[in-house]
């Protein structure tokens, strides 16, 4: 019994991570009604910047989210603004512009390329005062860094939570991702509070690199790896639900620690897709996913 208790502890954590770079991409499509396909190379960035801010100032990787949260910030903002919001603008009326698809790829494949040229392919690992650390919880093994990590998906879902339901930007946003014309017509400029939508999803991608660090590879196409995890868990957790993703994320972290133990690992993928599936048969919305015309 310990030993599964065990599993399931540290599916838990590896899944609470899944969650926390879900939540980013949940909050973009449920604002802006659009799919982000570049969220894993903005998740890269993240990483990037946090390996490269400790490896050269020697800070602890959770010091390094004073500079890389706002930096991401800024970063996916500027995205935004820049890049997305001139087609948004041109299809105004379209409420599902598929242009915004083809230009987030694009970003994909310059940022992923960008890094590629620039860094090399080689893959880059920093020690910190994190890496290795376990505790013991009676009979139990809790690796730190995975455990810091769930603490930090918790703490910032919780933040989300508060800021989209207490603070006057929150409500903003709740009201545009709700109905964008009828917003628009209460005073509330849209495209800027889809910037800082855009911008809060880049920080959580920031977030989720400073939790990688200690025990995580960093290459230029590290995105990749969470790019589809991502899809499937906010699909799989309910469009645009913060909650959601959490739970998601913590399935599909189960799915990969416990099937395991009872089969190759190489049908792992394959048990998450059929559960993937099976709740979207059941329940097309996903759990907590409302039903609504997107």
């Amino acid at each position: 019994m310990e030993f599964y208790i065990q599993i399931l502890i540290n599916g838990l954590m590896t899944g609470s991570y899944y969650g926390l770079a879900a939540m980013g991409l949940t909050l973009i499509f449920g604002v802006i009604k659009v799919i982000n396909f570049a969220h894993g190379s903005m998740l890269m960035v993240g990483m990037f910047t946090a390996y490269w801010i400790v490896k050269l100032t020697g800070w602890h990787p959770y010091a390094a989210l004073i500079l890389v949260v706002p930096m991401l910030f800024i970063f996916g903002y500027a995205l935004q603004g820049i890049v997305i919001k001139p087609i948004l603008v041109s299809q105004r009326d379209v409420r599902e512009p598929t242009e915004v698809i083809i230009v987030t790829t694009g970003v994909w494949y310059i940022l992923d390329n960008l890094a590629l040229m620039v860094f090399g392919a080689e893959y880059r690992v920093v020690p910190t005062s994190l890496s290795g650390q376990i505790m013991l919880v009676g009979d139990y093994i809790i690796q730190t860094p995975l455990l810091y990590g769930f603490i930090t998906t918790m703490v910032t879902a919780g933040l989300l939570m508060w800021f989209l339901k207490y603070t006057k930007m929150g409500m903003s946003i709740r009201a545009a991702s709700l109905d964008r014309d009828a917003a628009s017509l209460m005073g509330i400029n849209q495209y800027r509070v889809y910037n800082i939508a855009f911008g809060i999803g880049a920080a959580i991608a920031g977030i989720v690199g400073c939790v990688l660090i200690p025990f995580y590879y960093v290459f230029p196409t590290v995105g990749v790896v969470f790019d589809v995890k991502c899809f499937i868990i906010v699909v799989l957790g309910g469009l645009g639900s913060i909650p959601g993703a959490l739970i998601g994320g913590l399935i599909v972290g189960l799915i990969e620690s416990v099937f395991p133990m009872f089969m190759t690992s190489t049908w792992t993928e394959l048990i998450v897709y059929v559960v993937f599936l099976a709740v979207l048969f059941v329940m097309p919305a996903g759990l907590f996913g409302e039903k609504r015309d997107w």
